[in-house]
Protein backbone atom coordinates (compact mmCIF):
# COMPACT_ATOMS: atom_id res chain seq x y z
CA UNK A 1 0.00 0.00 0.00
CA UNK A 2 1.40 3.42 -0.92
CA UNK A 3 2.50 5.23 2.21
CA UNK A 4 1.00 8.70 2.10
CA UNK A 5 1.21 11.07 5.01
CA UNK A 6 -1.18 13.86 5.94
CA UNK A 7 -0.81 16.52 8.54
CA UNK A 8 -3.41 15.15 10.93
CA UNK A 9 -1.45 15.30 14.17
CA UNK A 10 -3.86 17.10 16.51
CA UNK A 11 -3.17 20.63 17.62
CA UNK A 12 -3.41 19.55 21.25
CA UNK A 13 -0.81 16.85 20.89
CA UNK A 14 1.48 19.19 18.99
CA UNK A 15 1.15 21.87 21.65
CA UNK A 16 2.00 19.40 24.39
CA UNK A 17 5.08 18.19 22.51
CA UNK A 18 6.31 21.70 21.81
CA UNK A 19 5.80 22.83 25.39
CA UNK A 20 7.52 19.76 26.76
CA UNK A 21 10.50 19.56 24.46
CA UNK A 22 11.31 22.85 22.74
CA UNK A 23 11.01 26.09 24.68
CA UNK A 24 10.74 29.49 23.07
CA UNK A 25 13.87 30.59 21.27
CA UNK A 26 16.55 31.77 23.71
CA UNK A 27 16.92 35.48 24.20
CA UNK A 28 19.41 37.33 22.05
CA UNK A 29 22.70 37.31 23.84
CA UNK A 30 22.81 33.60 24.64
CA UNK A 31 26.34 32.56 25.48
CA UNK A 32 28.04 29.31 24.40
CA UNK A 33 27.88 26.80 27.25
CA UNK A 34 30.76 26.71 29.68
CA UNK A 35 33.03 23.71 29.32
CA UNK A 36 31.90 21.13 31.87
CA UNK A 37 33.78 18.20 33.30
CA UNK A 38 33.92 15.63 30.52
CA UNK A 39 35.08 12.64 32.50
CA UNK A 40 37.96 10.55 31.16
CA UNK A 41 39.00 12.42 28.05
CA UNK A 42 41.24 10.92 25.35
CA UNK A 43 44.93 11.87 25.49
CA UNK A 44 45.36 15.12 23.56
CA UNK A 45 47.15 15.07 20.23
CA UNK A 46 49.28 18.06 21.12
CA UNK A 47 51.81 18.83 18.41
CA UNK A 48 51.08 15.57 16.58
CA UNK A 49 49.91 16.81 13.17
CA UNK A 50 50.09 13.50 11.32
CA UNK A 51 47.00 12.13 9.57
CA UNK A 52 45.99 8.55 8.82
CA UNK A 53 46.43 7.32 5.28
CA UNK A 54 43.38 6.50 3.18
CA UNK A 55 43.89 3.85 0.55
CA UNK A 56 40.16 3.62 -0.21
CA UNK A 57 40.16 -0.09 0.62
CA UNK A 58 38.58 -2.34 3.24
CA UNK A 59 41.01 -3.38 5.97
CA UNK A 60 40.35 -7.09 5.30
CA UNK A 61 38.55 -9.03 2.59
CA UNK A 62 34.92 -9.22 3.68
CA UNK A 63 32.51 -11.69 2.13
CA UNK A 64 28.70 -11.81 2.14
CA UNK A 65 27.20 -14.01 4.84
CA UNK A 66 25.81 -17.19 3.35
CA UNK A 67 22.78 -17.29 5.63
CA UNK A 68 21.73 -13.70 4.87
CA UNK A 69 20.61 -11.83 1.81
CA UNK A 70 20.54 -8.07 1.39
CA UNK A 71 17.43 -6.19 2.45
CA UNK A 72 15.41 -5.54 -0.69
CA UNK A 73 12.38 -3.88 0.84
CA UNK A 74 10.80 -3.63 4.26
CA UNK A 75 7.43 -5.40 4.42
CA UNK A 76 4.73 -3.02 5.58
CA UNK A 77 0.99 -2.83 5.10
CA UNK A 78 0.57 0.17 7.38
CA UNK A 79 -0.74 3.41 5.91
CA UNK A 80 1.26 6.17 7.54
CA UNK A 81 -1.40 8.73 8.35
CA UNK A 82 0.65 11.18 10.43
CA UNK A 83 3.99 12.83 9.90
CA UNK A 84 6.85 11.83 12.22
CA UNK A 85 6.54 13.40 15.66
CA UNK A 86 10.10 14.69 15.24
CA UNK A 87 8.97 16.98 12.41
CA UNK A 88 6.40 18.63 14.65
CA UNK A 89 8.53 18.95 17.75
CA UNK A 90 11.43 20.41 15.74
CA UNK A 91 8.99 22.78 14.00
CA UNK A 92 9.80 21.93 10.40
CA UNK A 93 7.08 24.18 9.00
CA UNK A 94 8.64 27.22 10.63
CA UNK A 95 12.23 26.01 10.30
CA UNK A 96 12.19 25.68 6.53
CA UNK A 97 11.32 29.34 6.10
CA UNK A 98 14.94 30.04 7.07
CA UNK A 99 16.87 27.24 5.32
CA UNK A 100 16.37 23.96 3.48
CA UNK A 101 19.94 22.70 3.05
CA UNK A 102 20.35 24.11 -0.44
CA UNK A 103 24.00 24.36 -1.46
CA UNK A 104 25.17 22.10 1.37
CA UNK A 105 26.77 18.65 1.06
CA UNK A 106 26.51 16.03 3.80
CA UNK A 107 28.60 12.87 3.82
CA UNK A 108 26.82 9.80 5.20
CA UNK A 109 29.34 7.30 6.57
CA UNK A 110 27.19 4.24 7.16
CA UNK A 111 26.10 0.96 5.53
CA UNK A 112 25.77 2.64 2.14
CA UNK A 113 22.78 4.43 0.66
CA UNK A 114 20.57 2.97 -2.06
CA UNK A 115 19.30 5.16 -4.85
CA UNK A 116 15.78 6.36 -4.05
CA UNK A 117 13.27 8.62 -5.77
CA UNK A 118 13.02 10.77 -2.63
CA UNK A 119 16.77 11.47 -2.82
CA UNK A 120 16.87 11.88 -6.59
CA UNK A 121 20.01 13.20 -8.24
CA UNK A 122 21.18 14.78 -4.98
CA UNK A 123 22.81 11.46 -3.99
CA UNK A 124 26.29 10.43 -5.14
CA UNK A 125 28.76 7.70 -4.20
CA UNK A 126 31.93 8.40 -2.26
CA UNK A 127 33.60 5.04 -1.73
CA UNK A 128 33.30 1.62 -0.14
CA UNK A 129 35.29 0.12 2.76
CA UNK A 130 33.26 -3.11 2.80
CA UNK A 131 33.60 -4.26 -0.83
CA UNK A 132 36.67 -3.15 -2.73
CA UNK A 133 35.82 -1.08 -5.77
CA UNK A 134 32.31 -0.20 -4.59
CA UNK A 135 30.95 3.32 -4.78
CA UNK A 136 28.91 3.43 -1.55
CA UNK A 137 25.56 3.19 -3.33
CA UNK A 138 24.88 -0.37 -2.21
CA UNK A 139 23.04 -0.76 1.11
CA UNK A 140 22.52 -4.38 2.12
CA UNK A 141 21.36 -3.40 5.62
CA UNK A 142 18.90 -0.61 4.80
CA UNK A 143 20.29 1.38 7.73
CA UNK A 144 22.22 3.98 5.76
CA UNK A 145 19.32 4.60 3.39
CA UNK A 146 17.00 5.31 6.30
CA UNK A 147 19.56 7.61 7.92
CA UNK A 148 19.84 9.48 4.61
CA UNK A 149 16.07 9.85 4.50
CA UNK A 150 15.96 11.57 7.89
CA UNK A 151 18.57 14.02 6.61
CA UNK A 152 17.40 14.81 3.11
CA UNK A 153 14.37 12.78 2.01
CA UNK A 154 12.06 14.84 -0.21
CA UNK A 155 9.00 13.24 -1.85
CA UNK A 156 8.23 16.50 -3.72
CA UNK A 157 4.56 15.73 -3.24
CA UNK A 158 2.28 17.97 -1.18
CA UNK A 159 0.10 14.98 -0.33
CA UNK A 160 3.04 13.42 1.52
CA UNK A 161 3.91 15.28 4.70
CA UNK A 162 7.26 13.62 5.37
CA UNK A 163 10.40 15.69 4.81
CA UNK A 164 14.05 15.33 5.71
CA UNK A 165 15.32 18.12 7.93
CA UNK A 166 17.65 19.41 5.17
CA UNK A 167 15.60 18.22 2.20
CA UNK A 168 17.50 20.24 -0.42
CA UNK A 169 20.99 19.11 0.67
CA UNK A 170 23.24 16.92 -1.43
CA UNK A 171 24.46 13.59 -0.01
CA UNK A 172 27.69 11.66 -0.50
CA UNK A 173 27.43 8.03 0.61
CA UNK A 174 30.48 6.17 1.95
CA UNK A 175 29.92 2.56 2.94
CA UNK A 176 32.00 1.71 6.00
CA UNK A 177 30.10 -1.05 7.82
CA UNK A 178 27.58 -3.85 7.31
CA UNK A 179 26.02 -6.66 9.35
CA UNK A 180 25.60 -8.66 6.14
CA UNK A 181 29.32 -9.20 5.58
CA UNK A 182 31.93 -11.05 7.60
CA UNK A 183 35.61 -11.93 7.61
CA UNK A 184 36.91 -15.43 8.16
CA UNK A 185 40.69 -15.60 8.02
CA UNK A 186 42.11 -18.21 5.67
CA UNK A 187 44.33 -19.55 8.45
CA UNK A 188 41.23 -20.47 10.47
CA UNK A 189 42.22 -18.36 13.47
CA UNK A 190 38.90 -17.79 15.26
CA UNK A 191 40.32 -14.82 17.17
CA UNK A 192 40.69 -12.91 13.89
CA UNK A 193 37.15 -13.67 12.72
CA UNK A 194 34.82 -10.66 12.36
CA UNK A 195 31.10 -11.19 12.48
CA UNK A 196 30.41 -7.97 10.60
CA UNK A 197 32.22 -5.52 8.39
CA UNK A 198 33.68 -2.30 9.66
CA UNK A 199 36.31 -1.19 12.15
CA UNK A 200 37.71 1.90 13.82
CA UNK A 201 40.53 1.80 11.26
CA UNK A 202 38.18 2.01 8.27
CA UNK A 203 36.12 4.69 10.01
CA UNK A 204 39.26 6.84 10.26
CA UNK A 205 39.90 6.31 6.54
CA UNK A 206 36.27 7.12 5.68
CA UNK A 207 36.45 10.38 7.64
CA UNK A 208 39.60 11.37 5.75
CA UNK A 209 37.89 10.48 2.46
CA UNK A 210 34.80 12.57 3.22
CA UNK A 211 36.74 15.54 4.58
CA UNK A 212 38.92 15.74 1.46
CA UNK A 213 35.78 15.89 -0.66
CA UNK A 214 35.11 19.33 0.87
CA UNK A 215 31.75 18.32 2.32
CA UNK A 216 30.11 20.66 4.84
CA UNK A 217 28.93 18.06 7.35
CA UNK A 218 29.71 14.40 8.08
CA UNK A 219 27.11 12.15 9.71
CA UNK A 220 28.46 9.03 11.42
CA UNK A 221 25.62 6.83 12.65
CA UNK A 222 28.24 4.21 13.39
CA UNK A 223 30.19 3.73 16.59
CA UNK A 224 32.18 1.22 18.58
CA UNK A 225 31.94 0.46 22.27
CA UNK A 226 34.66 -0.96 24.49
CA UNK A 227 35.52 -1.29 28.15
CA UNK A 228 36.89 1.88 29.72
CA UNK A 229 39.60 -0.23 31.36
CA UNK A 230 41.33 -0.89 28.04
CA UNK A 231 44.13 1.40 26.81
CA UNK A 232 43.63 3.60 23.77
CA UNK A 233 44.36 1.65 20.59
CA UNK A 234 46.36 2.77 17.59
CA UNK A 235 43.21 2.73 15.46
CA UNK A 236 41.46 5.03 17.95
CA UNK A 237 44.42 7.38 17.77
CA UNK A 238 44.12 7.41 13.99
CA UNK A 239 40.42 8.18 14.29
CA UNK A 240 41.22 11.07 16.62
CA UNK A 241 43.73 12.40 14.07
CA UNK A 242 41.20 12.08 11.26
CA UNK A 243 38.51 13.89 13.22
CA UNK A 244 40.84 16.76 14.06
CA UNK A 245 41.92 17.01 10.43
CA UNK A 246 38.30 17.19 9.29
CA UNK A 247 37.40 19.96 11.74
CA UNK A 248 40.56 22.05 11.92
CA UNK A 249 41.90 21.69 8.38
CA UNK A 250 38.86 21.03 6.18
CA UNK A 251 36.35 22.91 8.39
CA UNK A 252 33.77 20.10 8.45
CA UNK A 253 31.05 19.74 11.11
CA UNK A 254 31.16 16.22 12.55
CA UNK A 255 28.05 14.54 13.98
CA UNK A 256 27.89 11.07 15.51
CA UNK A 257 25.30 8.88 17.17
CA UNK A 258 25.86 8.54 20.93
CA UNK A 259 25.52 4.75 20.74
CA UNK A 260 22.95 2.13 21.74
CA UNK A 261 23.08 -0.73 24.19
CA UNK A 262 23.34 -3.64 24.13
CA UNK A 263 25.89 -3.33 21.35
CA UNK A 264 29.43 -4.64 21.05
CA UNK A 265 30.99 -4.66 24.48
CA UNK A 266 28.29 -2.31 25.79
CA UNK A 267 26.20 -4.97 27.52
CA UNK A 268 24.61 -2.55 29.97
CA UNK A 269 24.00 1.15 30.52
CA UNK A 270 26.95 3.31 31.56
CA UNK A 271 27.02 4.09 35.26
CA UNK A 272 25.78 7.37 36.66
CA UNK A 273 29.23 8.73 37.56
CA UNK A 274 30.34 10.81 34.55
CA UNK A 275 33.95 10.66 35.71
CA UNK A 276 34.05 6.86 35.75
CA UNK A 277 32.07 5.37 32.84
CA UNK A 278 32.18 1.61 32.34
CA UNK A 279 32.37 1.95 28.58
CA UNK A 280 34.00 4.22 26.01
CA UNK A 281 32.07 4.96 22.80
CA UNK A 282 33.87 6.24 19.70
CA UNK A 283 33.60 8.66 17.88
CA UNK A 284 31.59 10.37 20.72
CA UNK A 285 34.57 10.02 23.06
CA UNK A 286 36.39 12.62 20.96
CA UNK A 287 33.97 15.34 22.05
CA UNK A 288 36.44 18.11 21.20
CA UNK A 289 35.70 17.51 17.55
CA UNK A 290 32.34 15.73 17.44
CA UNK A 291 28.71 16.52 18.25
CA UNK A 292 27.38 13.25 19.62
CA UNK A 293 23.62 12.84 19.73
CA UNK A 294 21.45 10.99 22.25
CA UNK A 295 17.96 9.73 21.37
CA UNK A 296 14.84 11.00 23.12
CA UNK A 297 11.27 9.71 23.17
CA UNK A 298 8.12 11.77 22.49
CA UNK A 299 7.82 12.52 26.23
CA UNK A 300 11.20 14.27 26.13
CA UNK A 301 13.09 11.70 28.18
CA UNK A 302 16.18 9.90 26.94
CA UNK A 303 15.38 6.59 25.28
CA UNK A 304 16.29 3.56 27.38
CA UNK A 305 18.71 2.28 24.72
CA UNK A 306 20.62 5.58 24.39
CA UNK A 307 24.04 5.18 26.04
CA UNK A 308 24.86 7.78 28.66
CA UNK A 309 28.25 9.43 28.74
CA UNK A 310 29.93 12.70 29.71
CA UNK A 311 30.73 13.23 26.02
CA UNK A 312 27.06 13.42 24.92
CA UNK A 313 26.51 16.81 23.25
CA UNK A 314 22.78 17.15 22.49
CA UNK A 315 19.67 15.06 21.89
CA UNK A 316 17.12 14.63 19.10
CA UNK A 317 14.11 12.40 18.29
CA UNK A 318 15.23 8.78 18.09
CA UNK A 319 12.08 6.66 18.35
CA UNK A 320 9.00 6.06 16.18
CA UNK A 321 11.00 7.12 13.12
CA UNK A 322 9.53 7.25 9.62
CA UNK A 323 11.97 7.17 6.71
CA UNK A 324 12.74 5.67 3.31
CA UNK A 325 12.12 2.09 2.30
CA UNK A 326 15.59 0.94 1.20
CA UNK A 327 14.16 -1.14 -1.65
CA UNK A 328 11.14 0.80 -2.91
CA UNK A 329 10.19 4.41 -3.62
CA UNK A 330 7.98 4.78 -0.57
CA UNK A 331 8.13 5.41 3.17
CA UNK A 332 8.16 2.92 6.03
CA UNK A 333 8.09 3.01 9.83
CA UNK A 334 10.04 -0.19 10.39
CA UNK A 335 13.33 -1.79 9.47
CA UNK A 336 14.86 -5.27 9.46
CA UNK A 337 16.67 -6.37 12.61
CA UNK A 338 19.97 -8.25 12.67
CA UNK A 339 17.90 -11.41 13.07
CA UNK A 340 15.99 -10.66 9.86
CA UNK A 341 12.77 -9.64 11.60
CA UNK A 342 10.78 -6.41 11.11
CA UNK A 343 11.48 -3.93 13.91
CA UNK A 344 10.65 -0.28 14.70
CA UNK A 345 13.04 2.31 13.31
CA UNK A 346 14.73 3.69 16.39
CA UNK A 347 18.16 4.38 17.83
CA UNK A 348 20.69 7.13 18.30
CA UNK A 349 21.56 6.36 14.65
CA UNK A 350 18.37 8.18 13.66
CA UNK A 351 18.77 11.03 16.16
CA UNK A 352 22.18 11.97 14.73
CA UNK A 353 20.92 12.73 11.19
CA UNK A 354 18.48 15.31 12.56
CA UNK A 355 21.47 17.17 14.01
CA UNK A 356 23.62 16.66 10.91
CA UNK A 357 20.85 18.17 8.82
CA UNK A 358 20.49 21.03 11.30
CA UNK A 359 24.22 21.75 10.99
CA UNK A 360 23.76 22.05 7.22
CA UNK A 361 20.85 24.46 7.73
CA UNK A 362 22.94 26.64 10.05
CA UNK A 363 25.78 26.76 7.54
CA UNK A 364 23.42 27.61 4.69
CA UNK A 365 21.62 30.39 6.54
CA UNK A 366 24.72 32.19 7.78
CA UNK A 367 26.46 31.89 4.44
CA UNK A 368 23.46 33.59 2.83
CA UNK A 369 23.63 36.30 5.50
CA UNK A 370 27.27 36.91 4.55
CA UNK A 371 28.50 35.60 7.91
CA UNK A 372 29.78 32.06 7.27
CA UNK A 373 30.49 30.13 10.45
CA UNK A 374 33.43 27.84 11.12
CA UNK A 375 32.71 24.21 12.01
CA UNK A 376 33.28 24.73 15.73
CA UNK A 377 31.04 27.81 15.71
CA UNK A 378 28.24 25.75 14.16
CA UNK A 379 28.67 23.09 16.85
CA UNK A 380 28.73 25.73 19.60
CA UNK A 381 25.57 27.32 18.21
CA UNK A 382 23.70 24.02 18.23
CA UNK A 383 24.79 23.28 21.82
CA UNK A 384 24.09 26.83 23.02
CA UNK A 385 20.54 26.99 21.68
CA UNK A 386 19.47 23.51 22.84
CA UNK A 387 16.91 23.14 25.65
CA UNK A 388 19.34 22.69 28.52
CA UNK A 389 18.43 20.19 31.25
CA UNK A 390 18.20 21.29 34.87
CA UNK A 391 21.75 20.27 35.75
CA UNK A 392 25.04 21.92 36.64
CA UNK A 393 26.25 23.82 33.60
CA UNK A 394 23.05 22.92 31.75
CA UNK A 395 24.55 19.53 30.83
CA UNK A 396 24.08 15.93 31.88
CA UNK A 397 25.22 12.52 30.67
CA UNK A 398 21.81 11.51 29.34
CA UNK A 399 20.95 14.28 26.85
CA UNK A 400 24.03 16.50 26.92
CA UNK A 401 22.98 20.14 26.56
CA UNK A 402 19.45 18.97 25.79
CA UNK A 403 17.02 18.64 22.91
CA UNK A 404 18.10 20.64 19.87
CA UNK A 405 16.04 23.72 19.02
CA UNK A 406 16.52 24.24 15.27
CA UNK A 407 14.64 27.54 14.95
CA UNK A 408 16.68 29.01 17.79
CA UNK A 409 19.89 27.67 16.23
CA UNK A 410 19.08 29.63 13.07
CA UNK A 411 17.92 32.87 14.71
CA UNK A 412 19.62 33.48 18.07
CA UNK A 413 22.27 36.18 18.33
CA UNK A 414 25.35 34.77 20.06
CA UNK A 415 27.77 37.44 21.33
CA UNK A 416 30.83 35.21 20.91
CA UNK A 417 30.25 35.17 17.14
CA UNK A 418 30.29 38.97 17.16
CA UNK A 419 33.56 39.16 19.09
CA UNK A 420 31.79 40.04 22.32
CA UNK A 421 33.44 38.49 25.37
CA UNK A 422 31.54 36.10 27.61
CA UNK A 423 29.77 37.69 30.55
CA UNK A 424 31.89 37.57 33.68
CA UNK A 425 30.78 37.28 37.26
CA UNK A 426 31.29 40.49 39.25
CA UNK A 427 31.51 41.09 42.99
CA UNK A 428 28.34 42.97 43.87
CA UNK A 429 27.87 42.73 47.66
CA UNK A 430 24.45 43.58 49.00
CA UNK A 431 24.58 46.42 51.55
CA UNK A 432 21.67 46.80 53.98
CA UNK A 433 20.43 50.38 54.49
CA UNK A 434 20.94 51.89 57.99
CA UNK A 435 18.18 51.18 60.51
CA UNK A 436 15.33 53.68 60.45
CA UNK A 437 15.02 55.63 63.70
CA UNK A 438 11.54 56.95 64.00
CA UNK A 439 10.89 60.48 65.38
CA UNK A 440 8.25 60.00 68.03
CA UNK A 441 7.79 63.80 68.70
CA UNK A 442 4.89 64.31 66.28
CA UNK A 443 3.23 61.20 67.62
CA UNK A 444 3.48 62.51 71.17
CA UNK A 445 2.04 65.87 70.13
CA UNK A 446 -0.80 64.16 68.33
CA UNK A 447 -1.54 61.89 71.29
CA UNK A 448 -1.39 64.77 73.80
CA UNK A 449 -3.55 66.95 71.57
CA UNK A 450 -6.05 64.17 71.08
CA UNK A 451 -6.11 63.46 74.81
CA UNK A 452 -6.61 67.18 75.58
CA UNK A 453 -9.44 67.43 73.08
CA UNK A 454 -11.07 64.31 74.50
CA UNK A 455 -10.75 65.70 78.06
CA UNK A 456 -12.28 69.01 76.97
CA UNK A 457 -15.15 67.17 75.33
CA UNK A 458 -15.80 65.10 78.43
CA UNK A 459 -15.71 68.23 80.59
CA UNK A 460 -18.19 69.98 78.33
CA UNK A 461 -20.52 67.01 78.40
CA UNK A 462 -20.27 66.91 82.20
CA UNK A 463 -21.13 70.62 82.52
CA UNK A 464 -24.04 70.35 80.13
CA UNK A 465 -25.35 67.33 81.97
CA UNK A 466 -25.04 69.13 85.36
CA UNK A 467 -26.88 72.24 84.13
CA UNK A 468 -29.71 70.18 82.72
CA UNK A 469 -30.08 68.24 85.96
CA UNK A 470 -30.21 71.46 88.06
CA UNK A 471 -32.85 72.98 85.79
CA UNK A 472 -34.90 69.84 86.18
CA UNK A 473 -34.73 70.13 89.97
CA UNK A 474 -35.85 73.78 89.88
CA UNK A 475 -38.82 72.96 87.65
CA UNK A 476 -39.98 70.18 89.98
CA UNK A 477 -39.72 72.55 93.02
CA UNK A 478 -42.03 75.10 91.35
CA UNK A 479 -44.60 72.44 90.76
Amino acid sequence: MRATLTRRLTATATAVLLAALVPAAPLAGAQPPEETGSGPTPPPLGEDRSTPTDDGRPDVKYTPKRDKSCVLSVPSEVELATIPWGQDVLRFDELHRFATGKGQTIAVIDTGVNRHAYLGDRLSGGGDYVVQGGDGLDDCDGHGTQVAGVIAGNPRNEDIGFRGIAYDARLVSIRQSSDFFEFKPPNGNERETREKAGSVATLAKAVMNAARRKVDVINMSVDTCRSADLPMSGAERDLQRALRYAVEVEDVVLVSSAGNWPSGQCTQQNNADPDNPRFIVSPPWFAEYVLSVAAVKPDGNAADFSIHGPWVSVAAPGTEIISLDPGADRLVNQTISAEGEPAPIQGTSFAAPYVAGLAALVRERFERLGRPLKAKQVMDRIRTTAAHPAAAGGHNSQVGYGMVNPVAALTTMIPAEEGIARDKAIDAPFNMPPPYERDWGPVRVAVIGSAGGLGLLLLTLFIVHTVRRQRGNVDRAKD
